[in-house]
């Protein structure tokens, strides 16, 4: 069974969960099941969340796969839903005070590598870019129906995307001609904003100009960043005494959101942040696993 996904900051995230025997802890992004199976392996209980079919597909085949070998399997319940929900989550399957929970935010890298997802600027694939294939919308829908403004507006708030004029101009002109339904079109319209000639475009230079575009489009998809909004101060009600809050972020947008979350947090006396400043990848980290280089770890412990 291939990797669905190489846990960052596996570890150090086990570490400030002080995971304790018998106590319950919460995955609120299950993916390939790496933090749930090192906090089972400690002996904690836990839940995992996950509004991909695919990701809880693939973590209850690994369970079947391990049974023979660990008794991890017994401890692990899994729930396709989003962490949007997680307090109603956690009630309904008897979490409701639990010691830790972490958030390992982004994309998967089976999401990524299995490019009919639509994630990923390599190859050619349909703009999907849904985590939740029940989700209505796709990226192809908005590249398709946002006006200019609206593109522009997208783009920079959510990509911060410094070309995002030209870019939105250049989706418009083309969609009129024929409609924007796949990676290799997006990344043509977006290499021609960039003024950079050529078929031959590297992977480097392809990653460097679209990654703004995609991210944004990705996260308005799937509402990312109201989700975290939402789902931060659910976490923490959920939390018992000294129980903690591990938060991994991605990209800057994130990571604001979580170092105010936790601010105010702290400000409402609820707790302290373990974590003054955020915690990046070491050397070692990043070169077994490059797509941890841009990560951050937070980490906030409930005091009642």
């Amino acid at each position: 069974m291939n990797d669905f996904h190489t846990s960052v900051f596996l570890k150090e995230a086990i570490d400030f969960l002080n995971v304790k025997k018998e106590k319950k802890y919460i995955d609120a992004t299950l993916g390939g099941g790496g933090h749930s199976f090192e906090i089972a392996n400690h002996g904690g209980i836990v839940l995992g969340i996950d509004q991909d079919q695919e990701a809880i597909d693939y973590v209850r085949e690994k369970i079947k796969d391990q049974r023979s070998k660990i008794k991890t399997w017994e401890r692990l319940t899994l729930v396709k839903d989003n962490f949007r929900d997680i307090e109603k989550i956690a009630k309904i399957n008897g979490f409701e005070k639990v010691n830790g929970i972490i958030f390992d935010l982004g994309i998967s890298s089976h999401q990524l590598d299995h490019r009919e997802r639509g994630f990923s600027f390599e190859g050619d694939s349909m703009l999907d870019m849904r985590m939740d294939k029940n989700l209505k919308i796709k990226a192809s829908d908005l590249i398709n129906g946002l006006t200019r403004k609206e593109l522009y507006k997208l783009f920079t708030r959510l990509g911060e995307e410094r070309n995002a004029f030209f870019i939105s101009e250049h989706i418009v002109k083309y969609r009129k001609i024929i409609p924007i339904q796949t990676s290799a079109q997006l990344i043509s319209i977006i290499q021609d904003a960039y003024k950079i000639p050529g078929e031959n475009i590297s992977s480097f230079t392809k990653a460097s100009i679209a990654k703004r575009v995609f991210q944004a489009l990705r996260i308005a998809v799937n509402d990312e960043l109201n989700n975290l909004r939402e789902s931060l101060p659910q976490a923490l009600s959920l939390l018992a005494d000294r129980g903690r809050m591990v938060v991994i972020s991605f990209h800057s947008l994130e990571d604001r959101i979580v170092k105010h979350c936790f601010e105010d947090f702290e400000k409402q006396k609820l707790g302290v942040i373990i974590t003054k400043k955020p915690i990046s990848p070491g050397f070692s980290e990043i070169r077994l696993n490059t797509r941890s280089r841009s990560a951050k770890l937070r980490v906030f412990e409930r005091i009642l």
